[in-house]
């Protein structure tokens, strides 16, 4: 019997309003959105890097209405960070900048000076480092 092969397809955020957090993040990362334009009532949004099939490994965007944003960092019985992005920058001010202007804000807690823990525009940690961090 072979090994059945696996790939990682897309990692999904959730969010009250996929539309509006897809955009915050197609602007950041400068991607697109698989199935152009979401709707405004879209439940499911997929973005992916700009000229890369549909195929290829992107985030995506569903619809939860009693989204809790994770907390951070978390106390006992706060809703837990699962995962967080780490997204890498040449300029990190200015990608602060940049990130804040789309909606982004720096999380009060900062754990090292050369990477930055922004909060998405649902609350969804991601972090900010300057190359060879």
């Amino acid at each position: 019997m072979s090994t059945p092969a696996f790939r990682l397809h897309s990692t999904v955020l959730g969010t009250p309003d996929p539309p509006a957090l897809a955009r915050f993040w197609v602007e950041l990362l400068g991607y697109d959105y698989r199935d152009g334009e979401p709707g405004p009532d879209d439940v499911w949004v997929v973005i992916r890097p700009p000229g890369t099939d549909t195929d290829a490994p992107g985030l995506s965007f569903q619809l939860e209405t009693e989204h809790s944003p994770p907390a951070w960092p978390a106390a006992p019985g706060d809703q837990q960070m699962q995962l967080h992005l780490d997204i890498g920058v040449a300029d990190l001010p200015a990608a602060v900048a940049r990130a804040e202007e789309l909606g982004a804000q720096q999380a009060a807690y900062q754990p090292q000076d050369l990477v930055r823990v922004m909060l998405d525009p649902a609350g969804h940690p991601f972090c900010l480092f300057a190359p060879g961090v």
